[in-house]
């Protein structure tokens, strides 16, 4: 191999694969992003890039930011290469890899986050966008409203001139904006919850009325809020990722790889202007709630279907769960006699199609989309993306045999042990508490849907009670394989093999 070439403005011309055209030194900052994962650089950071390539939106480069220590390992790799990012896309068929440079900063990792108020409170700045997490939010998880108990929202309600949080920074610089004069700016969530602008607005009104009501109704009245839908596969990143940025023949500390598809559904509400996404790729509609429901539910919902007993049986990847017969037979069935029953159609997609979709993507080898990482934090990802569904079905009279199992099976992760053995590390922020109620679910199943804050009435559903009862129990006296095979036993003989390629 040729010598590596180290990522740089400087070295953008040597490079051998496709990389910005454009004067990077040229473009001016009109986005502030929190939260800068990979997902964000293999996302919207390179529909803006795109835009970019077409000599458009020259004046809305991304300004990276983050709120929490951890923020800052992520500030330094990127700055130390003029905060360019190699994106490797792994099709089945094929590599390919490009850099992109819509990200010109990246602000220093501070207590009180003095520098991302400033840079929010500078009228260039349109839009402040996040990538933080489903449970990021501070919503209380049982009447779903705004946490104002959580110690991090009386920290900045007590200290709103130095938040600890992402969302007593936007108030203080909605603030500072405000009292110079200046209109507000957009709010674009980027997670995946449903409604996630809807939910923005709650966090960031509710704290600010907290301590400022004119300011809060202020923000309420002028500033936006618009819902998305965003999607794109985009592992975490480690020694195979960055050695495969090697292979193309750069040194690149922060490479992503990603699949071969995107999505992104925006309702187009922005009180300070925006980039034409349009142009390449992106989706603006006045029905997000729609395309969100689709994907939260059959891909979301489905990651959590696959994760949690991927984990118990030592699956390392989602691929590797889609190629176990149980698994895959036991995600279809669930998938097409409960899940997709609760989900319309969008134009050109019916769930049907939008389900063989998702099972193609979610069987691609190439994509290292761990178990670990998509069971993450599940206590968020089962309350936002599967007990809604189980609700709905239960309403409908419907069938929740399925959804059950799912429950009963993260229930078995939880209690901390894989089937071989080996332990499963912690993996969700309240991981101590729902491990103590897994080992005792163990001997008595009803005890885990007990859980208020999670479950709310729901063991009240005498149908989905029972039913998660004998999964559970099922589960530990023959094991999860011989669990799946019981209930996906039919669609095992009927289901044909996914294609990878």
């Amino acid at each position: 191999m040729d010598e590596l070439i180290k990522l740089s403005n400087a070295t953008l011309d040597q490079l051998a694969i496709k990389h910005p055209h454009y004067d990077r030194a040229a473009l001016t900052a009109g986005i502030v992003h929190i939260g800068v994962g990979n997902f964000h650089r293999a996302h919207q950071a390179w529909y803006l890039h795109s835009l970019m390539q077409a000599d458009k939106a020259h004046d809305w480069a991304i300004i990276g930011a983050g709120v929490r220590p951890y923020d800052a390992a992520m500030r330094e790799k990127l700055l130390a290469q003029d905060c360019l990012t190699t994106l490797i896309e792994l099709d089945p068929s094929e590599t390919s890899a490009e850099v992109i440079g819509s990200m010109i900063d990246y602000l220093p990792i501070e207590n009180g986050n003095a520098a991302l108020i400033v840079a929010m409170a500078d009228p260039s700045i349109r839009i402040v966008a996040l990538t933080v997490t489903e449970s990021g939010y501070y919503i209380d998880p049982v009447s779903k409203g705004f946490d104002a108990a959580h110690p991090d929202i009386l920290h900045d309600a007590a200290n709103p001139a130095t938040p600890r949080t992402a969302f007593g920074a936007m108030v203080a610089a909605l603030a500072a904006r405000r009292a110079a004069g200046h209109g507000p700016f957009t709010g674009l969530s980027c997670d995946n919850l449903q409604g996630n602008g809807d939910v923005l607005r709650q966090a960031v009104v509710s704290l600010a009325r907290l301590t400022d009501a004119d300011l809060a109704d202020w923000i309420d009245v002028q500033a936006t809020f618009p819902n998305s839908m965003v999607d794109c596969i985009a592992p975490a990143t480690g020694p195979k990722e960055v050695a495969l940025a090697r292979f193309f023949g750069i040194d690149d500390a922060a490479p992503v790889t990603h699949e071969a598809y995107r999505q992104w559904v925006i309702e187009d509400r922005f009180c300070a202007g925006r980039p034409d996404w349009d142009a390449v790729g992106a989706t603006f509609s006045g029905d997000v709630h729609a395309y969100e429901t689709m994907k939260i539910r059959i891909l979301n919902a489905g990651h959590q279907i696959l994760a949690n007993v991927g984990e118990v049986l030592g699956l390392a990847t989602i691929s590797e769960c889609m190629a176990h017969p149980a698994i895959r037979a036991m995600f279809h069935k669930v998938q097409t006699e409960e899940i997709t029953r609760t989900v319309a159609p969008v134009p050109d997609m019916t769930p049907l199609a939008y389900l063989d979709l998702i099972e193609h993507r979610f069987s691609n080898p190439r994509i290292i989309d761990t178990t670990r990482r998509v069971a993450f934090d599940g206590s968020a990802r089962h309350t936002g993306f599967v007990l809604p569904i189980l609700r709905d079905q239960l309403a409908a009279g419907g069938a929740v045999a399925g959804l059950a199992l799912v429950e009963a099976l993260w229930a078995r992760m939880c209690q901390g042990t894989r089937e071989d053995g080996t332990r499963i590390e912690p993996n969700d922020p309240i991981w101590d508490e729902l491990n103590a109620v897994a080992r005792a679910a163990k001997i008595r199943p009803h005890a885990w849907l007990e859980q208020g804050n999670i479950y709310g009435n729901l063991a009240e559903a005498a149908s989905f009670r029972e039913a998660f009862e004998g999964w559970l129990s099922m589960i530990w006296a023959d094991g999860c394989e011989a669990t799946l095979l019981r209930y996906a036993g039919d669609a095992l003989q009927s289901e044909k093999p996914v294609k990878t390629g």
